[in-house]
């Protein structure tokens, strides 16, 4: 599942740096560049969930040898 997650993670920041690279092309209109922000802004919001759910499952190793939840 963890692998699962990271591949839509990676694939997402793969889409952001495609959304990126259109909106830097030369000749792009100003509604395609407020559709394509929208689309970015809606992947950052993907890709922040899905970190928040990563670091929630990390588990932190204390002086004791114990684990805790970070």
């Amino acid at each position: 599942m963890e692998n699962k997650k990271q591949e839509n993670l990676e694939g997402m920041f793969g889409e952001l740096e495609t959304v990126i690279d259109q909106m830097e092309q030369d000749g792009v209109s100003l509604e395609e560049s407020f559709e394509l922000y929208s689309k970015g802004m809606t992947l950052l919001k993907k890709c922040s969930r899905a970190i928040d759910e990563v670091e929630k499952k990390v588990l932190i190793l204390d002086e004791d040898g114990e684990t805790h939840e970070f």
